[in-house]
C-alpha cells in the first residue's frame, strides 16, 4: 500500500506543489494567507463553490478552535477535505449488474478490465457485456480483458441495439448464477437525448429482467479533465442516475480537485482510484489518503 500511496502523491503533485508555494515559511495564517489558500483550492480544479465552502468552514472552526497557526489551519482544512469526500457507500450486494459510464478515453474499458481481475480474485464469477456498439474497437478492447481475466463476454455486431446485448447478457447471467455483470456502455455526449434514451432502455431491461440484481453505475472520470469532468458527471447523472465513482489517470497532470465538487454535486462515493495502467493500479478510494496526498 504505501508503494500506492507514493504514486498517488506522485499523480497529485501538481496540485502540491501549489498547496507548499501557499504555505512557504509562514507560521500565522492572515488573511493573505487563508485568500492564497482558496486560490491553491481553486487551482487544484474544485472550483470556486467548494473552494469557499471549505474555507468558510475553515475560518468558522479555526474561530472556535482559538487555531492561529499555520500547521493548525492545515490540520483543519484536512479534516474538512476528508468529510467533503465522505458519500454513503452501498454494501455489496450479489447479483449484480454494474453500468459502467463515462466519456470516451476516460478509461472505461480498461477500468472494467481491472475490476474484472478485482472481483475474480476476491472469489467472484464475472461476465463482461459489449453494450457499446456504435464504437469499432469497443468490443475488441473489451475481448482482449476478457481474454486476459478469463470470463465470457457477450457481444453483437457492430451497431447493434444496446439493450439488445444487455438482454441477452442479463440472460446469461441469470442462467449461469454469475455473481457481477460488468456492461459497458457509449461514452458519447454529443447527443445527450440519444444517450439519455439509450441508458434508460438499458435500465429498464435490467430492472424488467433481473430484478434481484443490484444496479450500480459507475462514472470513469479522467482526473486530468478539470472542470469538464463535473459537466460530464452531470449529464451521465441525468441520464444514468450515477451512483459511484471513479477517478483514473492521476499521472502528475491531473490535480485532482475535480473529485469534489462531482461528490458534492452526484451525493455519490468516490470507489476506486487509477494510479498507473498496470492491473494492480486501480485501488480502493481512501478519501484520507487522497488528501494527504494533496497536501503532504
Amino acid at each position: 500500500m504505501a508503494n500506492v500511496f507514493a504514486r498517488l502523491r506522485d499523480g497529485l503533485s501538481k496540485s502540491r506543489n501549489q498547496f507548499t508555494a501557499v504555505v512557504g515559511g509562514q507560521a500565522i495564517a492572515d488573511e493573505d494567507y487563508l485568500d492564497s489558500l482558496t486560490d491553491a483550492l481553486i487551482l487544484s480544479d474544485m472550483g470556486a463553490a467548494c473552494a469557499e465552502e471549505a474555507m468558510a468552514e475553515l475560518r468558522k472552526r479555526a474561530k472556535a478552535q482559538g487555531v492561529k497557526d499555520v500547521p493548525g489551519h492545515q490540520a483543519i482544512l484536512k479534516e474538512i477535505l476528508v468529510g467533503m469526500l465522505d458519500a454513503p457507500k452501498e454494501p455489496l450486494r450479489w447479483p449484480m449488474v454494474m453500468l459502467v459510464v463515462g466519456v470516451n478515453g476516460v478509461g472505461k474499458t480498461t477500468t472494467i478490465g481491472k475490476l474484472a481481475l478485482r472481483f475474480q480474485a476476491l472469489g467472484r464469477t464475472i461476465m463482461l457485456c459489449a453494450a457499446d456498439t456504435f464504437r469499432a474497437a469497443a468490443a475488441e478492447q473489451l475481448a482482449v480483458w476478457a481474454e486476459r481475466a478469463r470470463v465470457p463476454l457477450v457481444r453483437h455486431q457492430e451497431g447493434a441495439d444496446p439493450a439488445g446485448v444487455v438482454f441477452d447478457a442479463v440472460q446469461s447471467a441469470k442462467a449461469n448464477g454469475t455473481h457481477l455483470l460488468i456492461v459497458d456502455t457509449a461514452g458519447r455526449l454529443h447527443n445527450k437525448k440519444n444517450l439519455m434514451d439509450e441508458m434508460e432502455k438499458m435500465r429498464r431491461v435490467i430492472d424488467r429482467e433481473f430484478p434481484e440484481a443490484a444496479v450500480r453505475c459507475l462514472l470513469v472520470v479522467d482526473a486530468t479533465t478539470g472542470q469538464n469532468g463535473l459537466q460530464q458527471a452531470k449529464a451521465f447523472s441525468q441520464a444514468a442516475g450515477v451512483n459511484s465513482v471513479a477517478l483514473t489517470k492521476l499521472d502528475g497532470t491531473a490535480k485532482g480537485g475535480v473529485i469534489f465538487p462531482i461528490v458534492r454535486e452526484l451525493k455519490a462515493p468516490v470507489l476506486y482510484v487509477g494510479v498507473g495502467e498496470g492491473i494492480d493500479d486501480l485501488q480502493a478510494f481512501d478519501a484520507k489518503e487522497y488528501v494527504d496526498a494533496l497536501f503532504d
